[in-house]
């Protein structure tokens, strides 16, 4: 699995790092939330391990928005904190586990793999029953079975979709996970769900005047595909 860890401490970081990869999985390294923000909003992970005290953005912080942002890739949380408070707001803002430091790796790595089964597996592969989305291949999958390939912001604007399926996302919300600290011309949004709606079909994407954009639900609405990454 490809795996982001957000962790400033350095023996804690290559403690972790290396449990990890003994176990064959990819680990990238982060030091402070401003790069974990922009490395978990760009490229595809299977999880993110996630301190809370970190340096510029606090690890709490960072987590709230990448849930606003509806990237639902699973995070564990590894923090010192071990108040009850903390641990519940944590879970609150949408951590899959959190752990406590100091722990033992073993345990870090069957907390991971308990996530990750959780989750499907390991790859999310987000659906609403009528198309799926391949975030590692920028592919979306039809019902028929065909595929379809997609640019970059395609893929980031179908997958903040599909992480709630049914539920209207605003412009604002779809603008901070396509162009993160960039600043959009006044149509480019429109323009992506137009070059969207023309290769997977005028249906799947949903205007709702005045508020933003929905796929609808689905018969598997919500689901991650077995088979197959956000958070």
């Amino acid at each position: 699995m490809r795996i982001l860890l957000v962790e400033d401490d350095e023996d804690v970081a290559r403690a972790v790092e290396g449990a990890l990869v003994s176990e064959g999985h990819a680990v990238t390294r982060a030091a402070d939330g401003r790069f974990a923000l922009t490395a978990a909003r760009t490229e595809p992970w299977d999880a993110i391990l996630l301190d809370l005290g970190l340096p510029g953005v606090d690890g709490m912080r960072v987590l709230r928005t990448l849930r606003s942002e509806f990237v639902s890739t699973p995070v564990l949380i590894l923090t010192a904190r071990d108040a009850l408070e903390s641990r519940l707001s944590g879970l609150d803002a949408g951590a899959d586990d959190y752990l406590v430091k100091p722990f033992h790796t073993s345990e870090l790595l069957a907390r991971l793999r308990a996530v990750m089964r959780r989750h499907g597996g390991g790859q999310s592969h987000p659906t609403n029953g009528v198309v799926t989305l391949m975030p590692e291949e920028q592919e979306a999958q039809l019902a028929d079975g065909s595929r379809v390939r997609l640019s970059k912001r395609e893929s980031a604007l179908l997958e903040a979709l599909l992480a709630k399926p049914g539920t209207i996302v605003s412009r604002r919300q779809l603008e901070a996970r396509i162009y993160e600290d960039e600043v959009p011309e006044s149509n480019a949004l429109e323009y992506i769900i137009h070059a969207l709606r023309k290769k997977l079909g005028p249906e799947v994407v949903e205007n709702v005047r005045g508020l933003g954009w929905r796929v609808a639900r689905g018969p598997e609405a919500g689901g991650s595909g077995g088979s197959g990454g956000a958070g």
